[in-house]
């Protein structure tokens, strides 16, 4: 597996299971012979219309089986897809275009406009998505049934979520995503008989890595939701027996706050996957309550994004840790010189392996200043415990550092998960004279008549006082990206405002 490309190993499944349900989306589905079908048409226009290995190929548009197709028959072409946040401004999508520089923009029909205006400003070629493409494809088929793209070559360039500073196109090839697939088969006891449901988007690596793409190189049954709805996600598990499907906190809470959520029909799923650095324990203890194992993974964009991960066999008694080193990488904990801390300190987390990026694109020296002797720096902070067990203790940029102390938001902000009348917060670091830098809470309220006062009082006796926040502001939202990660940067702005 680890020395073949994403694209053959599907297509192995079409002549051994031909007739298996491998994608369905908004009630019809391609099995794997239509599947590899599309995707060797696809491969063949692309190459009619001069896409060579190492050409880029842009693609803006929502959740839909196309997005697999596209993938698919970049590799087999050894080409490289970017797939565009379809959330992201004008102005930020202009920017990504120009510095991929793609040779075709393919997008959904719903984005012509903005499309046409990327494809101008960039001298870029576009098609959309259905039947004009589909008829396009028409006829084309590679000479060569196994394409000629190479099992090292890079395919993706996935942009950053961009929470502080201009986003960075983290470079993944081939052997990063075969790598982050057997990690996650090991992480979720992935079988072929499994139906994984998609609610994620698939722009970002959360959606297309953790569970569909691995779940199509096993030859299992991946449905895609086009947009996340917590009421038709549980329909979607129930009428579909969804037996994996991956969340984010936000997606979680979404889904708990449903009224039918303890009514309804949960039989079919093994278990729940989580994404995210720092999961609220409560989340995960009210699934539990339903008997379903909540099995938490980190990783970043440039780790694949799978790096560490719980097992379900673990994940009752492990509530809150994001598990064990995964099984093709290696991880540590290093403090601020590149030596490892010892079991219980906090340092930065490293990954090392097949499945971290190759490189940033355009951008040398952020691939030196990440990456030391084959180690990721993922920016991430946490500890290790005598089982082995890792713990997430916050982003390396969000530290505050108070009169030489170190401060970890996130630690902050558990404590306010049990105080009542706040609808949403988070903690980030305000200049300070004489401390260099204090704590400050930026807060929506869900009770009008919460004061800061009562906020700041919460913490009384529940942290060193060198950690305690000063101060509180209240806003109307925070500031989110596509993920529903809090975008830091923006945060910071409404302080100084």
């Amino acid at each position: 597996m680890l020395d073949r490309r994403i694209d053959s190993l599907v297509a192995g499944h079409a002549t051994a299971t031909p007739h298996r349900t491998a994608l369905t989306c908004e009630g019809a589905s391609l099995d794997y012979a239509a599947l590899e079908t599309a995707v060797a048409a696809m491969a063949g226009w692309l190459a009619a219309q001069g896409i060579t290995a190492g050409d880029r190929v842009a693609l803006y548009a929502r959740n839909h089986p196309d997005s697999f197709v596209t993938l698919l028959a970049a590799s087999r072409l050894g080409a490289m897809m970017v797939p565009l946040n379809w959330r992201l401004s004008p102005a930020e999508l202009s920017w990504q275009m120009a510095d991929a520089a793609p040779s075709l923009l393919i997008h959904g029909p719903d984005f012509t406009e903005m499309a046409t205006r990327l494809a101008t400003e960039s001298a870029c070629p576009r098609i959309a998505l259905g039947g004009a493409l589909e008829e396009a494809w028409d006829g084309h088929h590679l000479a060569e049934a196994d394409g000629t793209g190479s099992p090292d070559a890079e395919l993706m360039i996935v942009y950053t979520s961009g929470t502080t500073g201009r986003p960075k196109g983290a470079v993944l090839a081939q052997p990063a995503m075969i790598a982050n697939a057997v990690m996650s088969h090991d992480a979720y006891a992935m079988r072929p008989d499994d139906v994984v449901l998609n609610i994620l988007p698939l722009f970002h690596v959360g959606g297309l890595n953790i569970q569909p793409l691995p779940a199509l190189l096993l030859g299992a049954h991946v449905v895609i939701a086009p947009a996340f709805d917590p009421a038709a996600t549980l329909a979607l598990i129930d009428g579909h027996a969804i037996t994996q499907v991956t969340v984010v906190p936000t997606v979680l809470a979404a889904l708990l706050a449903q009224e039918g959520w303890l009514t309804a029909n949960l039989a079919s799923l093994r278990m729940i996957a989580i994404g995210s650095t720092d999961v609220p324990v409560p989340l995960i203890e009210a699934v539990h309550d339903r008997g379903i194992p909540v099995v938490q993974v980190y990783g970043a964009t440039e780790t694949g994004p799978t790096a560490i991960y719980q097992t379900a066999d673990i994940a009752f008694e492990s509530a809150g840790s994001i598990g064990r080193a995964g099984c093709a990488c290696e991880i540590r904990i290093t403090g601020r010189d590149g030596a490892e801390m010892p079991v219980g300190e906090v340092g930065e987390i490293w990954v090392r392996g097949a499945n971290i990026l190759t490189r940033y694109w355009n951008n040398e020296a952020a691939s030196r200043a990440s990456i030391t002797d084959g180690w990721f720096h993922t920016g991430d902070m946490a500890r290790i415990d005598d089982a082995g067990l890792y713990w997430f203790a916050d982003r390396l940029k969000h530290v505050i550092i108070s009169g030489g102390e170190n401060i970890y938001p996130a630690e902050l902000e558990r404590v306010l998960r049990d105080m009542p009348g706040l609808a949403e917060f988070t903690v980030v670091g305000r200049d300070d004279e004489r401390w260099g830098q204090v704590p400050v809470i930026v807060a929506v309220r869900a009770d009008e008549t919460v004061t800061g006062d009562a906020v700041l009082a919460h913490f009384d006796g529940r942290l060193a006082r060198f950690k305690l926040p000063k101060d509180v502001l209240f806003v109307a939202a925070l500031p989110r990206n596509a993920l529903g990660k809090i975008v830091a940067d923006e945060v910071r702005a409404l302080l100084e405002a």
